[in-house]
């Protein structure tokens, strides 16, 4: 039996969904993995980019800081996390691993989308009085949410892709698929892996692109 329909054959048991190594526990693991490391990033790195942008001081050394970390492989900085006291926190060493990896995206777009707000907005709303608090949460956020947005999306479908180094931690995720058939010798199971993946990634990239149509046309940039 060739490649692709021993994998179909892999995906249609329904062996291979249930139980604590199933496909929806993975799934599961894998989500929660997501969702976590994005919150964080978002914590870490929009009320820098936003503050920064509102200022208009010192965003471009820390956005350049932040890329940085683009050049150095995630999976090298796991191993590195693993050599360390984080490496004894269980799932610590890929959460910070898969972090760093989120926070460029994230702070470069929402430091970008915050300078390209029209300045022209900016001083009317200094001229109405408004405080610089005021004007950063009623003025430049709201025409920078756009490209906050795009940041999010770009972060949260890297860290689906990239989640999969959990399994090399000890971790769970759908990458523990990939690593047992790795272990099994089994090709169709690393490759259902991988497709289980890659389809994930695309259903938040779809979610992302369905939210943003729904949502109000001010959070689109009017379009």
């Amino acid at each position: 039996m060739s490649t692709l329909p021993a994998t179909w054959h892999w995906l249609a048991d329904p062996a291979h969904w249930s139980g604590d190594d199933g496909v929806w526990h993975r799934l599961l693991q894998h989500l929660v993995l997501t969702v976590v490391c994005l919150f964080l990033s978002c914590l870490i790195a929009l009320p820098v980019a936003l503050v920064l942008g509102h200022l208009g001081k010192g965003g471009a050394l820390a956005v350049n800081i932040s890329n940085v970390g683009r050049a150095v492989p995630t999976f090298a900085v796991l191993v590195l996390l693993l050599l360390t006291p984080v490496g004894r926190w269980g799932e610590g060493p890929t959460v910070v691993a898969l972090v760093l990896f989120a926070v460029p995206p994230l702070l470069t777009n929402a430091y970008v989308g915050m300078r390209e707000v029209d300045r022209g907005v900016v001083r009317a709303a200094r001229g109405m009085g408004m405080t610089g608090r005021q004007m950063l949460l009623r003025v430049e956020l709201p025409l920078a949410l756009p490209m906050v947005l795009n940041g999010v999306r770009i972060a949260a479908v890297q860290l689906v892709a990239t989640a999969t180094i959990a399994a090399l931690a000890g971790g769970g995720g759908l990458g523990r698929i990939i690593t047992a058939g790795f272990n099994l010798a089994s090709t169709p199971q690393v490759v259902a892996g991988a497709l289980l993946v890659a389809v994930f990634a695309l259903v938040v990239e779809g979610a992302f692109e369905i939210a943003e149509r729904l949502a109000p046309g001010w959070s689109r940039g009017g379009r």
